[in-house]
């Protein structure tokens, strides 16, 4: 990354935070129009989802200068808010619970920020709060600690799938690179004339499922009796960094040579990148480009073939 864009990438991260905290009225004296600041509600969320918490421990967690949270215990203390008792394990350590009184201060800053964030997506125009989420998942997970991977497991389709399938290239493709409403309707008739005329004998689809969920998707049909086709490889942003979509190019590949297919072949656009490198890593060779305007967007369209 070269300075001007490392400058560029820390003023709109700035940017962001400066916005976001600003509709989150977090920077405001006190939280959702009750006593609290940000930092005491978030001591008080602490105390609620665990029993016994020592102020040693919430500090850590939350990076708080010991002082200072010192000075907010003593304040809920005062209110009675919390009770305070010396551990059975070690009489120096002090053990912090919500009384009756906190946990009904807490109830009340709960159901505040529910009705607040619910408020703020009932703004959002139909399809964008979906969107937003991904958005929010996806910065939790690159800025978050690094996680060990969850299994992903491969399946075959069942009811709903196909239609989860449709619904998801139109959202994603729409919010990734603009595509409009024309490309949805090119994925729902790849994936009706696949279950109207399914193959089980020479075509297969594969939906990838993380924590009973889909995440990903890649169809292998019948181009002609020697060519097998490749369609509508997905992954989803909470399926990736896995070498999900490597995983799924894979399956076709051993599926295909299984039915006696001599050749793959599949159609992208030069603009999918990740999806590219999949499949040149698979083996495949680009064979053809040609310029074209679909899906609201102008693009170059390749064809790439592998040979078995």
């Amino acid at each position: 990354m070269s300075q001007p864009e490392s400058e560029a990438s820390v003023a709109t991260v700035r940017a962001f935070n400066r916005f976001y905290t600003a509709k989150l009225g977090v920077l405001k004296q006190h939280l959702l129009n009750s006593p609290y600041s940000l930092t005491e509600a978030r001591i008080l969320y602490e105390l609620a989802q665990r029993q016994r918490l020592t102020a040693k421990v919430i500090g850590a967690e939350l990076g708080l200068d010991p002082g200072y949270l010192s000075r907010i215990i003593q304040s809920f203390h005062d209110a009675g808010l919390i009770s305070r008792t010396a551990s059975p394990a070690d009489r120096r350590q002090v053990l912090l619970a919500l009384t009756a009184r906190g946990r009904a201060a807490f109830a009340k800053l709960e159901r505040a920020s529910r009705d607040n964030v619910a408020a703020l997506l009932r703004t959002l125009p139909p399809g964008d709060g979906a969107r937003l989420l991904r958005a929010m998942a996806t910065i939790e997970r690159l800025l978050g600690e690094p996680q060990q991977p969850r299994p992903v497991t491969l399946r075959h389709p069942r009811p709903g799938d196909i239609g989860w399938v449709v619904q998801s290239h139109g959202a994603l493709y729409a919010a990734e690179y603009g595509f409009d409403s024309s490309f949805e309707a090119l994925v729902a008739e790849i994936a009706g004339k696949f279950l109207a005329a399914f193959d089980r004998s020479r075509e297969r689809c594969w939906i990838a499922e993380l924590d009973g969920a889909p995440v990903g998707s890649v169809f292998l049909v019948r181009h002609t009796d020697q060519i097998a086709k490749l369609r509508l490889l997905l992954v989803d942003p909470a399926g990736r960094g896995q070498k999900l979509g490597h995983r799924l190019v894979g399956e076709c590949i051993g599926f295909a040579r299984q039915c006696g297919y001599r050749g793959i072949t599949l159609w992208t656009q030069s603009i999918l990148t990740a999806a590219r490198r999949i499949y040149q890593d698979a083996g495949f060779v680009l064979v053809a480009t040609e310029p074209h305007r679909s899906f609201g967007q102008d693009l170059i369209g390749e064809t790439w073939e592998l040979t078995l």
